[in-house]
């Protein structure tokens, strides 16, 4: 068995792999690749940004905005669901506020775009 350390939105875990069957010569590491920055969001509104960014926590399909845009939601209130990798993933407000949406629903979203603002 082999034990590694995955981080998974800023939290680290240790998970152990065991290996199954006949062992192949390992391979040279890669080279560490840099990340491709994200296209930018083009959003309904211009302008500066007030209030807390609430920003894609990994890429994924929006698949529904839970409230109206414009409603007021406390912390914790569930705002959207994300699809990644075939599982529905609910986003939860990390404040209280009012919410001005940044995407619409069937938008693909890279990790870290913005999603909503909370002010």
């Amino acid at each position: 068995m082999r034990n590694f350390i995955v981080t998974i939105d800023g939290k680290q875990y240790e998970v152990g792999v065991e290996e199954v069957g006949a062992s192949a010569p390992a391979a040279a590491p890669a080279a560490p690749v840099a990340a491709k920055p994200a296209a930018p969001q083009k959003s309904a509104a211009a302008g500066p940004v007030n209030g807390t960014k609430f920003t894609a926590p990994m890429p994924g399909m929006i698949k529904k905005l839970s409230v109206a845009n414009g409603s007021t939601v406390k912390e914790g209130d569930v705002i959207m669901v994300l699809e990644a990798m075939k599982m529905d993933n609910d986003l939860t407000a990390p404040c209280a506020g009012v919410i001005t949406y940044k995407v619409s629903e069937g938008s693909n979203v890279d990790t870290g775009a913005l999603l909503a603002v909370i002010g």
